[in-house]
């Protein structure tokens, strides 16, 4: 039985705010290791102090942790590598702080099993030349501390679908506090955040992430979601990446993937996005194992032809068509450029995998 903590869990952020507002010294930095645990969704945490403010990853000593903990490693030989690689303004702590995205390492310097980071970016540096884009969509689903969405009622069930996308008002949207402070937070960070909404299902909320070029995609959509659990934490609330929170007729949550090449960007850039809805469409069992972490066990979940979704046994593709697996948005066809949408990705995907596995099949024709 899951443990449900009560409101005894909850500390008064007023208190917090006086030790806050101590001085930090000119010399101590506070920076935060951020990676990704064992199970390839959860994000783990721990902070360092430096003496002076890193400019650059590089600048940040490597660390360690203990992966037995993490479901990285046994307790006998349990110390896994913290590897900076890509470093941002902390919006918690704010000044000369910082929150640094880390790759993940075993004794014997191997890339730990969850670290998807490390092939993805050989591959990105294989397709450098081809200057590919992605933005990526990242829905998620708010819930109260008990698992059940935040704002529905108790003992049954919102209104059906309809109202709630792009909703405004109290009856229609819930947690909209948490949506503007994460948003504020990324931006303070320097994540590339480009937009949000609320989503179909009440509760359910979307921020977008881009463009981004090759690897960084996966290292900003990585802490704009630390950002969101840890703002999501100060609200007492949970922020889940659950495919399918609740079973029914309520829409499920996807990381919808945006992507194009240079080649596609540019006129005539259509007939390039066609031979790589061709490409996809030959890889469809490949690119559907690597879009959950569970090889698609997740997503079976979500992708089932309705609520917007195209079938995970079928490839389709289609202009404009959100019940397909590949959309081209209507102004892409009008404009004959831009680029194409993946809609088969799960919102608990890891968009390392995503984008390198897109990348060797459009671009390396692997």
């Amino acid at each position: 039985m899951a443990l449900v903590l009560g409101h005894s869990s909850h500390t008064d952020k007023n208190v917090l705010r006086h030790y806050m507002d101590i001085p930090q010294p000119d010399d101590k930095v506070q920076v935060m290791y951020i990676w990704i645990d064992g199970t390839g969704e959860g994000l783990r945490c721990k902070t360092k102090t430096m003496d002076f403010e890193p400019k650059d990853p590089s600048e940040c000593a490597e660390w360690n942790y203990d992966g037995s903990s993490t479901y990285q490693a046994e307790g006998s030989n349990s110390d896994i590598y913290l590897r900076p690689v890509s470093l941002f303004r902390d919006p918690f702590r704010r000044g000369k702080n910082k929150l640094v995205m880390c790759d993940t390492y075993k004794y014997n310097k191997k890339p730990t099993e969850s670290n998807k980071r490390h092939l993805c970016a050989e591959v990105m540096e294989k397709a450098k030349e081809a200057h590919p884009w992605f933005g990526i969509e990242q829905e998620y689903t708010l819930l109260d501390q008990d698992g059940h969405p935040f704002g529905w009622p108790k003992n049954g069930f919102p209104g059906p679908q309809g109202p709630y996308y792009c909703g405004v008002g109290a009856n229609k949207v819930y947690g909209r506090d948490v949506v503007e402070a994460h948003y504020r937070a990324c931006l303070y960070a320097g994540v590339m955040i480009c937009g949000s909404n609320a989503e179909v299902m009440p509760a359910q909320w979307e921020f977008q992430v881009g463009p981004c070029e090759g690897i960084d995609m996966g290292d900003h959509l990585w802490v704009a979601r630390f950002i969101l659990h840890r703002v999501a934490e100060d609200f007492g609330i949970v922020a889940t990446l659950d495919p399918k929170p609740m079973e029914g007729d309520w829409n499920g949550a996807g990381a919808h993937t945006n992507f194009s090449t240079k080649a596609m960007r540019e006129k005539g850039g259509i007939k390039v996005i066609e031979e790589a809805i061709d490409k996809l469409s030959k890889r469809h069992v490949r690119h559907i194992k690597a879009y959950d972490p569970k090889e698609g066990k997740d997503n079976e979940r979500r992708l089932t032809g309705f609520h917007e979704t195209s079938s995970i046994h079928d490839f389709s593709a289609g202009v404009a068509n959100r019940g397909c697996s590949i959309r081209i948005p209507r102004q892409v066809g009008e404009d004959g450029k831009g680029y194409l949408e993946d809609r088969r990705p799960s919102s608990n995907c890891d968009p390392y995998s995503v984008t390198e596995v897109i990348v060797r099949t459009v671009i390396l024709d692997e």
